[in-house]
């Protein structure tokens, strides 16, 4: 049965959660904030990668972490501050990066990873690849010995996951650039990963949603909710209100801020990354590459490419630290010394917030406080890849169907 359902958030996870809502006959409202032309979903790395199964929270950032968060400049970075908020979110999140729980919580990671990556081919065949998607794999590339082994480590750890890898010497990976050159000691393939540009797939989304008569509301502030008991019956905005017989809020790293106007308090965090793209490079990578020891994500979009990275928890603002981006950069021609690229102006650089949850996992499904309320947030740095199983997931739960997978880790209260 066609239900009314309303999504707070335009983002990628929104959007999906649109396209297969609306693809089962809803009538679907999206309330964006802005306009949907730029944003966190805009400016990524552009990966949807099944090698990711590793959540954020794991013991190798505990590990640096202390070394790491007091210096602007590391690719890991908390801004102190007295934050009630923050304190414990830093609190769960220490808690959890220990092997017992990341052992947890790889397989039902690498389960959501998979159905999105089978979940955007399809997208992909159905929209024509109007985004750029190509299906090359991505190197994970290391200089230090320390590095190279801990990507053996993990590769060992993909293969009884089922993920297939290549390993490469330098020189085999440098065979493989051949319009420029690469400094590494080698690196490990994911053939299984892809990569697309995520604005094209964006504005693919939103071109499609409108022509199918799914309603964006855009430049809409959300400002409250009329409730009924433990029914949410429409959202009050700065634009007037919107009924609803579900509501989804899909807002990115404002979902705490969004669910605290009904009482219900989510912990997360967001987390700061930047991006640099330059348009119609002469001499251009071949694959997608993360170079492991400098956190920095490489990414050729067609004759542009991408250079992003740096996690930044300093709340959510506007403020660009140049510094980061030159470490992005710096990280960047240590790896590829005759790119020939300058570092960019100012207005250039582009930053963007993820909404990372304590145990680097999502959080996706119903909240028992409200009978018609779903989340679906706390992506962190791979909401590209995870956006079409959640909007497939949200879908399913709404429509009362027996979900894809195993959502159970996904528990938008497992912190109450």
């Amino acid at each position: 049965m066609s239900k009314k359902v309303t999504i707070i958030g335009g983002g990628l996870i929104g959007l999906s959660c649109a396209y297969y809502l609306q693809k089962e006959g809803n009538e679907v409202t999206v309330i964006e904030r802005g306009d949907i032309t730029s944003g966190t979903s805009f400016g990524n790395a552009g990966y949807v990668s099944p090698s990711h199964f590793t959540p954020l929270a794991s013991p190798g950032i505990v590990a640096q972490g202390l070394r790491w968060m007091l210096s602007s400049t590391s690719p890991f970075y908390i801004k102190p501050r007295l934050n009630a908020d923050l304190i414990r979110w830093m609190f769960a999140f220490w808690g959890k990066a220990n092997r017992k729980t990341v052992e947890e919580n790889i397989p039902p990671l690498n389960n959501i990873l998979h159905l999105s990556r089978q979940l955007t081919s399809d997208m992909k065949n159905e929209f024509g690849n109007q985004f750029r998607m190509a299906e090359v794999g991505c190197f994970m590339l290391y200089k230090s010995a320390e590095t190279e082994k801990h990507e053996m480590e993990l590769a060992k750890e993909a293969a009884h996951l089922g993920i297939e890898t290549k390993i490469f010497t330098g020189q085999q990976v440098q065979d493989m650039e051949p319009e420029v050159e690469v400094v590494t000691k080698g690196g490990v393939l994911y053939p299984i990963d892809c990569h697309l540009h995520p604005g094209d797939f964006m504005r693919t989304l939103k071109t499609h949603l409108q022509k199918v008569g799914v309603k964006l509301q855009l430049n809409t502030e959300v400002t409250g909710f009329e409730k009924n008991g433990s029914v949410v019956k429409s959202v009050i905005t700065d634009k007037g209100k919107f009924d609803c017989d579900e509501l989804v809020i899909a807002s990115g790293s404002w979902l705490p801020v969004v669910t605290k106007q009904l009482g219900i308090h989510i912990l997360l965090q967001a987390g700061k990354g930047y991006s640099i793209t330059y348009e119609n490079v002469e001499k251009n990578l071949h694959y997608p590459a993360i170079l492991v020891d400098k956190r920095v994500a490489m990414t050729p979009m067609g004759k542009d490419l991408r250079m992003g990275g740096t996690m930044e928890i300093s709340g959510i603002n506007k403020n660009v630290l140049i510094k980061r981006a030159q470490a992005i950069y710096s990280g960047a021609t240590s790896y590829y010394p005759n790119l020939n690229l300058a570092f960019p102006s100012v207005d250039k650089i582009w930053s963007g917030l993820r909404p990372l949850a304590p145990d680097g996992l999502p959080y996706i499904g119903r909240h028992s406080k409200y009978n018609n309320l779903i989340l679906a947030g706390g992506h962190a740095m791979i909401g590209l890849s995870l956006c079409a199983a959640t909007g497939k997931l949200v879908e399913e739960m709404i429509g009362n169907k027996p979900t894809s997978i195993d959502v159970s880790a996904f528990n938008v209260e497992r912190y109450n």
